[in-house]
């Protein structure tokens, strides 16, 4: 399926979305094999199992052509629109791009700023302007406070028992 057909289909299925599930956003549509489609979606309040249902059987004329599989977009979201990029300023992000820039083709650190045609990472060198027509992929990244707090608390009590001080 080439690029401009994919297109369509997202198209398609954005529509359809914004019909029947209001509220519902396709982060990403990706084909990660010859018969499967894989969605990323996303809501205010967030996404459990009972909307990938709802997703997947208002798309059922889909399952003729390809299995579908509907997801949420965890805690590193997708990033594919010139929206998505400016509601997470400030956030850890990670760029890969197409081709090279500034000697590059992943960039990962502070999103800087964010229009309709660039985006610009900061890795801490200074921010790099990315052509949004150049990006290839690129998401979130959970924060270093974010990946502590999610972290398990190891019990050394446990892990001492035994010995004497």
């Amino acid at each position: 399926m080439s690029d401009a057909e994919m297109r369509q289909l997202q198209e398609r299925i954005e529509g359809r979305l914004r019909e029947q599930q209001p509220g519902v956003e396709l982060l990403s549509l990706e084909r990660p094999a010859t018969e499967r489609l894989l969605l990323v979606i996303d809501r205010e309040g967030g996404v459990d199992l009972a909307l990938c249902e709802s997703v997947t059987r208002s798309l059922a004329d889909l399952n003729e052509d390809w299995a579908l599989e509907v997801s949420s977009p965890g805690p590193e979201r997708p990033l594919t629109k010139p929206e998505h990029f400016r509601r997470f300023l400030g956030r850890r992000v990670r760029v890969r791009t197409r081709e090279e820039i500034a000697g590059h083709k992943s960039f990962t650190g502070r999103l800087a700023e964010a229009d309709e045609t660039t985006v610009s990472v900061d890795s801490g060198d200074g921010p790099v302007a990315i052509p949004l027509d150049k990006v290839h992929r690129s998401n979130l990244l959970p924060d270093v406070e974010e990946r502590l707090a999610a972290a398990p608390v190891p019990d050394y009590a446990h892990a001492n028992r035994g010995v004497k001080p």
